[in-house]
């Protein structure tokens, strides 16, 4: 008999009305494990205890909180390469990607736990005489964190740990794709010293446990990842009871490359934001805006270099790229091929299904050139190892093409010129710059999110985290007033 891996609902290990199979998109016969769905009752079940769990947990002394935190992170860290073995054979991406990002979830569970020591209130003397103001933060109360399936522990962490961070109950619905690394992180959350029911995995379909969750009156806050018409309904569903949200959406990021540019750096940008993690980023570099002076040479190495990828098992060394995450991906990608071929982009080199000795979900990283930024190609975000070139004629014209789009959550510029790092940092219309490195790739302290369609809500990650988890209470005091 399979095991089934269960729901963790109010304290305890609970199977579902359903199951789903998990299978290695890099070898389709290595089934990685069974997993039950939550049903309606065990939803709400997990909601009731969520409540009373969240106002215990809000009275724990502030160094027993942190304590569980640094426990949870400091776990992660030390089991980041058998976690991140599990992550990268369910999700695909390279083990190298799939450890570091066991370990990076690590670190933001440690940095809130430093964090729960840093709660300082405000104070201020009132307009009127002998009155004292006191201005402080406390929990929201019960969270729903549901989480994609490109990155199923670190987005999920940097969701989870400032919620419980800063007092709060959290229901966590993982991606069905990736529940696995969803399952080991709740087991390692379960034996921490926290009240039953402050924690709960609630595993099922988003048609299903996710909409009931996001239209349930008893969820206070609701932190998403995950794409626009998804966003949208959660919105729209939310507003109802007035929940406040929290989203993270597409994408069509754009690195911009100048006549001064390091050739070889620049190619090395494109092709890691490009490709990285098979291109199933919602910060990946799917536009290269490219100077007229420099692009002939970079287009030359960027296809060379797409060309001379490793595409793999994700448990194989040397894998540079692994598959895409399902056939239904790998299906939608391949029609995005077919789409800028009928734009009139030219496929310079991949996107193709590859066959290889493990039947699996594989596909070569694909270059589109001679694509322009109206092409549907460069307006909607592929999700898929693909990427696409634009000739410019001039720094404003590429400044111009970065902007030209209704997302705004990455872009980066590549040049050797201090005068346009700078305007670029200060004038393109994204949440997130960098300047000679990738649009991919972030740190846990500071705040990450986009503008437009990308995002929507208070920012997540570093302090700017508290602006969503907890809400703010202005108390005055008469002087005078007995202790």
């Amino acid at each position: 008999m399979t095991d089934i891996r269960k729901n963790y609902i109010a304290g305890g290990w609970i199977t579902g009305t359903a199951e789903v199979e998990n299978r290695n998109p890099s070898d389709l016969s290595d089934l990685v494990g069974t997993f039950a769905q939550a049903s309606a009752d065990q939803l709400d079940q997990a909601l009731d205890a969520a409540a009373r769990a969240q106002t215990e947990w809000a009275g724990y002394a502030l160094e027993r909180k942190q304590a569980v935190l640094m426990a949870i992170g400091n776990e992660m860290k030390a089991r980041a390469e058998e976690l991140g073995t599990l992550l990268s054979r369910e999700e695909g991406k390279p083990l190298a990607e799939g450890k570091g990002e066991v370990f990076r979830a690590g670190q933001f569970f440690t940095y809130y736990a430093h964090e729960i020591l840093r709660q300082i209130g405000e104070n201020a003397d009132s307009v009127r005489a002998g009155v004292e103001i006191d201005v402080r933060r406390e929990p929201v109360g019960t969270v729903a964190v549901i989480s994609p399936w490109n990155f199923p522990t670190a987005t999920a962490s940097w969701k989870i740990a400032p919620a419980l961070a800063y007092g709060n109950a959290v229901l966590w619905k993982p991606a069905n794709m990736t529940p696995a690394s969803a399952h080991a992180l709740t087991e390692i959350i379960a034996k921490q010293d926290i009240p039953e029911g402050l924690f709960n995995l609630v595993m099922g379909s988003g048609r299903d446990v996710g909409q009931r969750l996001v239209e349930s009156p008893k969820v206070d806050a609701i932190s998403f990842t995950g794409s626009v018409p998804v966003g949208r309904g959660i919105a729209q569903a939310a507003i109802g009871n007035f929940t406040r949200v929290q989203m993270e959406m597409g994408s069509k990021n754009a690195l911009a490359v100048m006549d001064d540019a390091d050739l070889d750096l620049a190619v090395s940008l494109a092709l890691g934001g490009a490709f990285g993690g098979t291109g199933q980023k919602c910060t990946a570099s799917s536009r290269i805006v490219v100077q007229e002076g420099i692009h002939d040479a970079f287009v030359k190495k960027l296809v060379q270099g797409a060309k001379d990828m490793k595409v793999g098992h994700a448990l194989e060394a040397g894998t540079q790229m692994g598959p895409v995450v399902s056939e239904d991906q790998l299906r939608e990608n391949l029609s995005w091929v077919d789409t800028g071929k009928s734009e009139g982009a030219e496929l310079a080199c991949g996107g193709t299904r590859l066959e290889m000795p493990h039947e699996g979900y594989y596909m070569s990283p694909g270059v589109f050139l001679n694509t322009t930024n109206d092409m549907k190609i460069n307006r909607e975000e592929m999700f898929a190892p693909l990427t696409s070139v634009i000739k410019v004629g001039s720094y404003d014209e590429a400044l111009a093409t970065v902007n030209d789009t209704n997302f705004g959550l990455t872009s980066g510029i590549v040049t050797t010129s201090l005068a346009r790092a700078t305007h670029f940092r200060r004038n393109a219309r994204t949440g997130v710059v960098t300047v000679n490195l990738p649009t991919a790739g972030t740190d846990y302290h500071v705040p990450f999110g986009g503008r437009g369609d990308s995002s929507y809500g208070p920012r997540e990650q570093g302090i700017h985290a508290r602006e969503f988890y907890t809400v703010v209470k202005t108390a005055y005091i008469a002087a005078g007033t007995p202790a």
